[in-house]
């Protein structure tokens, strides 16, 4: 491919209030922490921005509220380059919040989070009017579960028509619409979200998650429509699912994780970027995986987000023998 990928990101924007301590309190009990720190965010946002900043030709629809959260956010999103022609912004209704409680300890982080979805749940079909006679401009749709089903359906259906791959991040955890999942190429839940999807369990032994595990999720998922199926498995890397066979790539280890917040936000986006470049699935994780590997090692969201020139910086560094570098030049 010669020219840059053009993506459309349909998703949230949230500012996320970072409070980091180095114990989560229990309930009912008061601790004191160590900072506080504000960071513009949102699944969708976030999956825009580090498109953009690997390369790819973003257009973002979303709403925000008329706040001083909402403009840094859109402000923040414009600098790395995403379009935001289609964000509508809505008078009467705040910004999303996201309340993230940062548990930090000696060579790891963990969060805990809590979103106030705020105007992103006021974006609206009507909003999309633009876009139908255009989807087929796009090289690939990205979505997740933060904005109002009715509007990821709409999206889903005209980019199935017109022969778009659709990308579905199915996060926060909810219940999946068999609707929706019937336009979806690709889904990338992680372990927790693919178990309470299906109902069935992941378990983990002394190698990992277990294959038959991985199978049977995969093929609850096939049978509702999903055509591809990656799962994030967190320390155990991620796997592709196919009907003949399992291909896992390992996680990238850092030397020091601070924020794991976009981190699924980031290998996402990496991936989606990877696929419209031609890469192949486990050439475009393996990419996805080096990407994030830098997000989790900085704090925030949209300010640990990579730009292309580090990630392969990283990739040139740890010398990753089955990744060509040259696959990238398309991105410049």
């Amino acid at each position: 491919m010669t020219k840059k990928p053009k993506i459309l990101v349909a998703g949230s924007f949230v500012m996320d209030l970072i409070a980091s301590t180095d114990r989560a309190p229990n309930a009912g009990q008061t601790v004191v922490g160590r900072s506080f720190r504000t960071a513009p965010g949102g699944k969708g946002a976030n999956q825009a921005v580090q498109c953009a900043r690997l390369g790819a030709d973003v257009t973002m629809i979303g709403c925000v509220g008329d706040d001083i959260f909402g403009r840094e956010m859109l402000d923040t999103a414009r600098a790395a380059g995403v379009n935001l022609n289609h964000v509508k912004v809505d008078h009467k209704v705040s910004s999303g919040i996201g309340h993230v409680l940062l548990e930090i300890t000696e060579h790891s982080a963990q969060n805990r989070i809590t979103v106030i979805p705020g105007a992103n749940m006021s974006l609206t079909p009507e909003d999309l009017a633009w876009l139908e006679p255009r989807i087929g401009e796009f090289d690939l749709v990205m979505l997740q579960m933060e904005i109002p089903l009715e509007v990821n359906l709409q999206i889903a259906h005209w980019a199935q028509r017109a022969g778009v791959p659709v990308m579905l991040n199915p996060a926060p955890a909810a219940p999946l619409n068999d609707e929706l999942l019937a336009c979806v190429t690709y889904l990338t839940p992680n372990e927790q979200e693919a178990a309470a999807e299906t109902g069935l369990p992941l378990r983990i032994d002394r190698n990992g998650i277990q294959r038959d595990d991985l199978k049977a999720v995969a093929s609850a998922l096939w049978t509702r429509g999903v055509k591809n199926v990656i799962i994030t498995l967190g320390s155990n890397g991620s796997a592709v699912v196919g009907p003949d066979a399992i291909r896992y790539i390992p996680i990238v280890e850092m030397s020091h994780v601070a924020d794991p917040t976009a981190a699924g936000d980031s290998f996402v986006a990496a991936f989606c970027v990877g696929l419209c470049i031609g890469l192949t699935q486990e050439a475009a994780l393996t990419f996805a995986s080096y990407t994030a590997a830098i997000t989790v090692s900085r704090m925030g969201a949209m300010p640990s987000l990579p730009a292309l020139d580090e990630v392969s910086a990283l990739l040139r560094e740890r010398g990753c023998a089955s990744f060509d570098l040259a696959a990238l030049e398309a991105l410049r």
